[in-house]
């Protein structure tokens, strides 16, 4: 559930939010969450506070990506995790997270994003290729996995662009095209729109931003001289890094 924060200019923007705390420790040990990092700590890593954030990227409303956007305080009351901040998602995933399929249904936990909106910290952003949020931050936008699903590419301050991939790309072991989440709504739809972006990633040679590899953060791909797409370089998060 790694989370990135980008500084474009005077914005601090924050790319998901994973589990967060608000659900019960029988929930969270379905999915066995480990390691010693959580979200507020690794912004007071950098200097930052939560109160620092002015834009809240959501891929999805799945629980893993959004939980984090609202916490809970001792006495269980909820607020937003980022109060200064604006969220932002697109209609299309809304309206698609509000009337949910079975197949997702368990994924999508309302309290997790409905209260965004009704507080009117939620904004959506036009569902087309290439929107320009920010001088270095442009999304799209992908279906395979759920409906509308956000993909940001960021300019980096070294020139290179490099794709937050949320679960088009999950981990280094999902790089072989057949290899799609069970969780896709639309496998074949994943499979080909990996294709796509898995040409224009090599021929440019962008970098991926791994959300939920355990050991690689950032990967490139490169074709293999029997034409497949494989691993090119990978480094842990203790490796990367640009400022």
């Amino acid at each position: 559930m790694r989370c990135l924060l980008v500084q474009d200019g005077d914005r601090n923007i924050l790319i998901d939010t994973g589990m967060g705390d608000k659900q019960s420790d029988k929930f969270k040990s379905h999915f066995h969450p480990h390691g010693e990092h959580n979200l507020f700590d690794s912004l007071k890593y950098v200097g930052l506070e939560r109160e620092d954030i002015t834009d809240v990227l959501i891929t999805h409303f799945h629980f893993d990506h959004v939980g984090g956007a609202l916490m809970m305080d001792e006495n269980g009351q909820v607020s937003p995790s980022f109060p200064n901040a604006t969220y932002w998602s697109n209609e299309d995933h809304w309206n698609w997270a509000m009337e949910p399929n079975a197949r997702e249904q368990a994924s999508f936990l309302k309290e997790n994003f409905v209260p965004l909106r009704e507080e009117g910290l939620l904004k959506f952003v036009d569902v087309k290729q290439g929107v320009d949020f920010s001088d270095n931050i442009s999304l799209n936008f992908v279906y395979g996995h759920t409906e509308a699903m956000m993909i940001p590419k960021v300019r980096l301050a070294n020139g290179q662009q490099m794709f937050y991939c949320a679960d088009l790309l999950p981990s280094t072991a999902h790089i072989s095209l057949p290899f799609v989440m069970s969780y896709d709504i639309r496998p074949l739809t994943t499979l080909e729109e990996r294709k796509k972006y898995y040409k224009e990633i090599i021929e440019q040679d962008h970098l991926l931003f791994l959300e939920h590899d355990n050991y690689n953060e950032v990967c490139s791909l490169k074709t293999n001289e029997k034409g497949r797409v494989v691993l090119d370089k990978s480094w842990s998060a203790n490796e990367w890094n640009v400022s």
